[in-house]
């Protein structure tokens, strides 16, 4: 599939902040709102406008495109919601073949995801009455069908909650046939509440933790001896082991558990498997090194806290295994040699200084300079900075990414908190220097502050082109997704990638191949 990505229509608008801006194809402006999805308010838009922004570009966007794009948001992009929203606006929208089943077969990808699924299908239906999933749709029936097909009973009871909609429930509405008479089995224990209770750290520290003890010693003694057994145990998943990095350390593990817990971070292979977003990374870095246990001491026994405050002195083991485990997710990233002068500037506005989502401590601005560092640490010849107000290079080694990001996140003040963008190409044009590719990772709201001046990025970077390097590349890498682009796409090798996943960089390696940036959505199988 082919798609015309500059609008016949007339292009120029304004953005949120009332600087010149330009429109998306429908196609890019979904890809870049589904990317960057997260159900909460943003800076710039309500949660509910987002939505519906949503589904009118579904609308207007071929039904096959809108497919693959919920498949590829969720297993490449590691997305969980908004695929499930996808499909749900698609089984409206499209009927008449196998597209909606081939999706959502294809978006469901853990056990909880049926119910949730459906539970997304309600919603979007506005669904009332006693019987709100009645006459579902038979092709999105289908998928599910297909899904309870592909989960063992662990799985099933990992994710059987007790939510509005449970699996229960989900299997009435849907029926699915069993493959084999040990799945009928299994669908008979999903009925009669019979599940097998998981083996997971969620399960173990919760009956732990119902367990009368007869001191405070002994039940940090339990727990610490129940974090070891969890290690030893290999069914910490990975996702789990950075969330409680410093639960572990807090429980007071043996040395040999926390080597073991180093060895399972910094593991290539299993860092592949894990598809984790490359901020969660940095908020585990962070949770380690603002731990402060002295408040603590000064209420615990010596006893206990030699107990659970004992291997605090192996922090920096734990802070260089993150760091080994970022720098093997950067190994495959397709970096530039030293005969490419790469530039990354990075955007520090106060609009970046929002929550990715509305529990998470990561910053917009967090996630900008992870895929900035992770691309830095794979070129040669590089140059990064920040702007704000100002724009100002800063010099940091390759080798250390999350020191980096830690670096610039001290001195983001250092700029101001304006959107002044234009100001990257101002000083290289003003400069002479020849960068062949200026990436910006932003939210692409960019104006200018100082109104006399009268100077925007689109005029400048043409400038730029002109006099001093016409064979540069401008990459706006958009990490919000608000729908609209400083300059105008595909115009003056002007290009755009979204997302948060390090997966963005598959999207430039096909850009520098000639393609476009909906090239590897296209290429998703279903």
């Amino acid at each position: 599939m082919k798609f015309n990505l500059l609008s016949k229509a007339k292009t120029q608008v304004t953005n949120y902040e009332g600087a010149k801006a330009f429109t998306m194809s429908a196609e890019m402006e979904l890809y870049s709102t589904v990317v960057t999805w997260s159900l909460n308010d943003s800076f710039y838009e309500k949660n509910e406008d987002r939505l519906n922004r949503l589904r009118g570009l579904i609308a207007k966007c071929d039904a096959e495109f809108v497919g693959k794009l919920a498949v590829y948001a969720r297993t490449k992009m590691y997305m969980r919601s908004v695929p499930l929203v996808l499909v749900a606006e698609l089984a409206k929208l499209h009927s008449g073949d196998n597209l909606v089943a081939r999706v959502t077969a294809g978006v469901v990808n853990r056990a909880d995801e049926i119910t949730e699924l459906l539970a997304c299908y309600e919603l979007m239906n506005k669904r009332t009455g006693t019987k709100t999933l009645n006459r579902l749709s038979k092709q999105l029936q289908k998928g599910l069908t297909t899904a309870f097909n592909r989960f063992d009973e662990y799985q099933f009871a990992k994710y059987n909650r007790d939510g509005a909609i449970k699996l229960r429930d989900a299997l009435f509405l849907v029926h699915p046939k069993a493959k084999d008479e040990l799945q009928q089995l299994l669908f008979n224990k999903i009925v009669n509440g019979d599940l097998q209770t998981p083996y997971t750290w969620e399960t173990e520290l919760s009956a732990l933790g119902q367990l009368n003890f007869d001191s405070a010693e002994a039940k940090a003694e339990a727990f610490r001896a129940k974090w070891e057994e969890l290690v030893d145990s290999d069914k910490l998943g990975y996702m789990a082991l950075l969330r409680n990095l410093r639960n572990i350390q807090d429980a007071g593990v043996s040395y040999a558990h926390l080597q073991k817990v180093c060895a399972t971070l910094a593991d290539a292979g299993k860092v592949a498997k894990a598809k984790q977003f490359p901020f969660r990374y940095l908020a585990a870095y962070r949770e380690l090194i603002n731990m402060d246990a002295g408040a603590h001491l000064k209420t615990m026994s010596n006893k206990l806290s030699d107990l659970l405050f004992g291997n605090k002195g192996y922090t920096g083991e734990l802070l260089e295994a993150l760091e080994k485990s970022v720098q093997a997710s950067a190994a495959n990233i397709k970096g530039f040699d030293y005969n490419t002068r790469v530039l990354l500037a990075c955007d520090v506005s106060g609009s970046m200084q929002t929550p990715v989502s509305a529990k998470s401590k990561v910053l917009l601005y967090d996630v900008g300079l992870m895929l900035a560092m992770l691309l830095q640490s794979r070129c040669k010849n590089v140059e990064v900075g920040m702007f704000g107000d100002t724009w100002k290079t800063i010099a940091v080694p390759r080798n250390s990414i999350l020191g980096n990001v830690q670096e610039f996140y001290k001195r983001e003040g250092e700029v101001g908190y304006s959107t002044n963008g234009y100001l990257v190409i101002k000083d290289i044009l003003n400069r002479r220097v020849k960068t062949d590719k200026v990436m910006l990772f932003t939210d692409c709201q960019l104006w200018n502050s100082a109104a006399t001046t009268g100077d925007h990025i689109q005029p400048l970077w043409v400038r730029y082109k002109a006099e001093v390097a016409p064979r540069a590349k401008l990459y706006l890498f958009d990490l919000k997704g608000y729908g609209k682009a400083p300059l105008q796409l595909l115009q003056n090798d002007v290009y755009l990638v979204s997302g948060w996943s390090d997966k963005v960089f598959d999207v430039l390696a096909a850009l520098e191949n000639g393609e476009t940036a909906l090239s590897e959505i296209n290429k998703t199988e279903l």
